[in-house]
């Protein structure tokens, strides 16, 4: 699967930066290029798109007026140097919003987010809007991760746990890991916590496999220890008390 996407932006350099980071994601197929927002209307009207890069601060017609007249209604991720549109920007269900400068680590979170999105809205009976999801829980299924020049697409009901491994993560599944160069405070920020706790300052872990606690150790069902930190272990007890 790809998302057919085009970059709305009036500064070239952000094209190139945008077009960079698209590289090392599979399913983000750039299909147009525009430089203003009423060139872009015209693409949109004429052509499939499922998602957006969009500016904000453009000459003529800005990126949120574009968005208040578009017809159809692909997926939109904001990319903009001002910070003080984000509120009246998810008023418009935008998917995510990019602050220039943005690093790959955060472009490739909102383009998750993103795909996410797109499969949801193209399945039957389900939340149609970014709001929408959010209110009924809908949570993520799986993570594009990203090891060497490789991305391997897991589902979340397969990662046993995280640890942080210096400037890298392991994923790891029953009996083997996945090295990607991320924080693990990043995939805090995106892995459901009706799933996933932390327990440790280089642990997170899928509730599902907790087998049992003891005293400063959580035992997996795979049979893996993995030590609580002192300041997740009330929360861990109060946590598995509730489950019971």
């Amino acid at each position: 699967m790809q998302l057919r996407t085009i970059i709305v932006d009036d500064e070239p350099l952000a094209h190139e930066v945008i077009k960079e980071h698209a590289k090392d994601v599979p399913f983000i197929s750039i299909v147009g290029q525009c430089y203003s927002g009423t060139e872009a209307l015209n693409f949109v009207n004429e052509n499939s798109i499922d998602l957006i890069f969009l500016d904000i601060q453009m000459p003529k017609l800005k990126g949120l007026d574009f968005l208040k007249i578009l017809k159809k209604s692909p997926i939109v991720i904001i990319t903009s140097a001002y910070q003080e549109y984000a509120l009246e920007s998810f008023e418009l269900d935008v998917c995510d919003y990019l602050l220039k400068p943005f690093r790959f680590e955060r472009f490739l979170k909102a383009t998750n987010k993103a795909l996410e999105l797109y499969q949801l809205k193209n399945q039957t009976n389900i939340p149609t809007s970014l709001n929408q999801i959010e209110n009924n829980s809908v949570d993520l299924q799986q993570l594009f991760i990203k090891t060497d020049k490789r991305f391997v697409q897991v589902s979340l009901k397969d990662i046993y746990y995280l640890e942080s491994f210096g400037n890298y993560v392991k994923v790891w599944l029953e009996n083997e890991f996945l090295l990607t160069a991320r924080t693990l405070t990043s995939f805090a920020e995106q892995l459901p916590v009706d799933d996933f706790v932390r327990i440790h300052k280089s642990f997170i872990i899928n509730k599902q496999y907790i087998a049992y606690l003891e005293g400063n150790t959580v035992i997996l069902k795979n049979k893996k220890p993995l030590q609580i930190g002192k300041s997740h272990k009330q929360s861990l007890k109060q946590l598995m008390s509730n489950d019971d």
